[in-house]
């Protein structure tokens, strides 16, 4: 375990320091763009590749590929192995650019008829951001073709225990674009929103170039050589076979995202921009720990399920989802105490107004409040992929995707832009719950009551912790107004909130704080040399 901790820690370090980035990009694209329509047609058009690269890339291949790689590399060590890796990367070569062509040809059309929308009864400022995101989509779908192959890359390192590389992956992307959208707005680059925006774009296919060259390039020094080779072996055929199901699932979830932005860029020109901020917001702490935690713990169960060692496939599944709800259930709710504050200090600057801020906080408290179950989700569908069981997963998106859409529709008149965050978080609730009673069927010692009272302890600790730091930030209000005291409160609630919730778990006794005490350690004592 003491080693699985440090892969954990390697990959939180560098996924914390990508999510600030990412953070650090999103302030400074709300200061350019604000909650504007031209905003939402980018989150709306970069929604697209990223849905697909889940669809081709991170997803269905890896869920895949990792199991099928242990295999491979008991049978015939790393020169097999990479050999398989040389016919993936070939065939989703050739898969991407097809996918890529196809979809610019119809996103141009698209955008020719939403010219015509007008005529059909559609607003004139709706049949714009159509047009915009349209636009904006053709720009950046060959995007896909990067991260998609980085996806495969990627995973192939973690097999192999390199996690670093993997993790810093998104770090270029942001980089990159939070680079040439700075030098755009502030360097004089760029002469009006317009011209900012295209910058934007050219940051986000130089960033993924680079997600795709850097893993690459460290799978070199592991010894591959890449060649472009079709061929289709035993392997190759058995990983298309486990694709399969998953890529209905993942198409299901696919269509669901698109249409929940499609409609919120229906809606009003900010809704897409604020639930895109509201999602970047509920993901740092996913990102930071929960997909560490996953990203750790597949290769490891995909591992132990090749061998039949069902006893430490277990004890490996508890012991990450433990480490998850330990820390993201705290981080929910201290997510949707201090909506306000954050939404404030991060965002209201620039063209990002009072207003937008007004219109978001109760977005952020919604999807607060579903993090845990979305990172509960992140960690179950690993235990179905490193069982090889692609088809329970489909059936769980197929339904979140019905709520969703039902949800989404009923919702949105009344609730406007809240009713899709609401819509987002019963769904996947519910698909939480069907998951995980289905492991529960194929594994009963995976059953989520061996994990109920820790559970228990853990929500008791973060309800009593909500609700000082819910008071701290009520007597704030007592104080004279700026921007340098909310500062300094934030800083002081959020740490006096973590020191009473660490003192909580262990007055409670909730199972799994040891192991993050440890890696603490390892940390301190990493410094100390």
């Amino acid at each position: 375990m003491s080693k699985n901790l440090k892969h954990i820690g390697i990959v939180a370090s560098a996924t914390l320091l990508s999510r600030v980035l990412g953070l650090g990009r999103d302030i400074l694209t709300t200061a350019v763009f604000g909650a504007s329509a031209l905003n939402s047609a980018f989150v709306t058009a970069f929604t697209l590749p990223n849905l697909f690269r889940r669809l081709l890339g991170e997803g269905a291949l890896t869920a895949a590929l990792v199991p099928t790689l242990h295999e491979e590399m008991a049978r015939t060590r790393r020169e097999g192995a990479f050999v398989l890796v040389s016919q993936v990367a070939s065939w989703l070569l050739v898969v991407t650019v097809s996918v890529v062509l196809v979809s610019m040809l119809a996103l141009s059309q698209a955008a020719r008829l939403a010219e015509s929308a007008v005529a059909w009864g559609v607003s004139e400022s709706t049949a714009q951001r159509w047009i915009q995101g349209a636009d904006l989509a053709v720009v950046l779908f060959p995007y896909m073709i990067f991260v998609c192959l980085a996806a495969a890359f990627s995973a192939t390192l973690q097999t192999l225990n390199r996690f670093l590389e993997p993790a810093l992956s998104p770090i270029w992307l942001n980089v990159s674009m939070i680079t040439l959208l700075a030098g755009a707005a502030y360097l004089g680059w760029a002469d009006g929103r317009e011209e900012a925006m295209r910058w934007l774009c050219a940051g986000v296919l130089l960033g993924g170039f680079l997600q795709m060259a850097v893993p690459a390039a460290a799978l070199m020094r592991e010894g591959w050589r890449p060649r472009f080779d079709l061929g289709a072996g035993d392997a190759l055929r058995g990983i298309v076979r486990l694709m399969v199901p998953t890529l209905f699932g993942s198409a299901i979830y696919l269509v669901n995202m698109a249409v929940s932005r499609l409609v919120g860029l229906s809606l009003n020109d900010a809704a897409a921009s604020v639930l895109n901020l509201a999602t970047r917001l509920m993901e740092l702490p996913i990102g930071v720990f929960a997909v560490a935690v996953s990203t750790v713990v597949f290769p490891l169960i995909a591992k132990y399920a090749s061998q039949g060692d069902h006893t430490n496939l277990v004890a490996s599944y508890r012991k990450g989802m433990r480490l998850i709800l330990v820390i993201n259930t705290p981080a929910a709710v201290g997510l949707a105490v201090l909506a306000e504050p954050i939404i404030r200090l991060l965002f209201q600057r620039g063209a990002f107004t009072a207003e937008d801020t007004r219109l978001m906080i109760p977005i952020l408290a919604v999807f607060a409040l579903g993090l845990p179950f979305f990172s509960f989700v992140n960690l179950v569908l690993r235990a179905f992929y490193a069982q090889k069981d692609t088809s329970t997963p489909v059936r769980a998106a197929f339904l979140s995707f019905l709520i969703n859409l039902g949800l989404s529709l009923v919702l949105m008149g009344p609730l406007s832009t809240v009713g899709l965050a609401i819509a987002s978080n019963v769904a996947v609730v519910v698909q939480a719950w069907y998951l995980q009673v289905h492991l529960a069927r194929k594994q009963p010692a995976m059953a989520f009551h061996h994990l109920a009272w820790d559970t228990a302890k853990v929500v008791l600790a973060s309800l009593a912790m909500g609700a000082v730091v819910s008071a701290g930030w009520w007597c704030r209000g007592l104080a004279r107004e700026g921007k340098f005291i909310d500062v300094v409160a934030l800083a002081l609630l959020i740490g006096g909130g973590v020191v009473l919730y660490a003192g909580l778990a262990w007055v409670f006794k909730i199972e799994g704080r040891e192991d993050i005490v440890a890696l603490l350690r390892r940390r301190l004592n990493a410094r100390a040399k």
